[in-house]
């Protein structure tokens, strides 16, 4: 999310408004996991396309929108060939993030696949760590602790019948290959416009999701129908359409375009530190609205050191990174 993280802040009082938009918008993000285990019955790449699918769908007129707006300059530049092979390897990493989380969700319970996922934190501490970059102190125990609190969550796999430890590791490799879509968007999102970014991004990451469906899961290339669960655009039957819909406009657009617009008023450290809560909200939701099981001690223990860990990892690297005038 660090590539919604720009603009400045208004000191001013934040309206009450703003609070409210702000609460709905990480409630939004949160609620991504649970819709996506309301539609289990979807193969997990199929389903994960199909939330990719209808947000490239509103995205491309804004996209054509802000495309238009942009000087021959910029035009120039979104087409030279490195700038080209970013928004590839940006569309790559998505393509891995939402196919290795979607099926975590089949393959693990849902505060696990969350906590997991959103780990990404102590996964940019332990790359500087192999590049040999400088990492602060309070970012390097916030990863210690973070990791210490992923391996009680594994250690306890055993104790909760429906997670499994293929399940943890593919939800911790979607928060591994996150990290370079952020990247490539915080580098690309410093000239190119937001949706002009995002829609290309998408667009090829619901490609790769597709094309990985038809080879593993069996999907087919048919008109929207009863058997619509394995059809390659099955969303737009009516029997998947209000999920995915909610899907692309909640978390997909509501959720990201209300952080972006509230930074006006917020902090990134407040939203940053908003966002780590993401695991235990969307659990709740969970809870309440698919009744999945309530997690066991080792999950809940090991869950609150990594939630931590994340933070304090959050709040050290927003620290340096004023200091270092960003």
């Amino acid at each position: 999310m660090r590539e919604y993280m720009e603009g400045m802040v208004d000191k001013s009082k934040p309206p009450l408004y703003a609070w409210f938009v702000l609460a709905t918008s990480i409630i939004a993000v949160s609620s991504a996991g649970a819709v996506f285990q309301m539609i289990d019955s979807v193969p997990p790449l199929l389903r994960a396309s199909w939330r990719l699918q209808a947000t490239a769908l509103i995205l491309f007129p804004l996209a054509i929108v802000q495309f238009n707006q942009l000087d021959d300059e910029s035009i120039s530049r979104v087409f030279k060939k490195n700038n080209i092979a970013l928004i590839l390897f940006s569309g790559v990493c998505l393509w891995l993030h939402f196919g290795s989380w979607v099926w975590s969700l089949d393959h693990t319970t849902l505060p696990r696949s969350l906590l997991f996922v959103t780990s990404h934190p102590l996964v940019i501490v332990v790359g500087l760590w192999l590049i040999n970059k400088p990492v602060e102190r309070k970012s390097s125990q916030g990863a210690i602790i973070g990791f210490l609190g992923a391996a009680i969550i594994i250690a306890g796999v055993e104790s909760e019948g429906e997670a499994s430890l293929v399940g943890d590791l593919a939800a911790f490799l979607g928060a591994i290959t996150v990290v370079g879509y952020f990247t490539v968007g915080r580098l690309m999102r410093s000239w190119m416009p937001l949706f002009v970014y995002a829609f290309p991004v998408t667009l090829l990451a619901a490609i790769l999701l597709g094309i990985s469906s038809l080879v593993a899961e069996g999907t087919t290339i048919n008109g929207v129908d009863e058997s619509s669960s394995l059809a390659l655009f099955g969303w737009l039957s009516m029997a998947w359409l209000p999920y995915v819909a909610y899907l692309a406009i909640g978390p997909g657009l509501v959720g990201h375009t209300g952080i972006n617009g509230v930074l006006k008023w917020f902090s990134p450290l407040l939203i940053s530190v908003c966002l780590v809560m993401e695991p235990l909200i969307g659990s709740l939701i969970g809870y309440v609205f698919i009744s999945t099981e309530m997690p066991g001690w080792g999950t809940l223990f090991g869950g609150a050191l990594l939630i931590v860990g994340t933070l304090m990892v959050t709040t050290s690297q927003h620290s340096t990174s004023v200091m270092e005038g960003e």
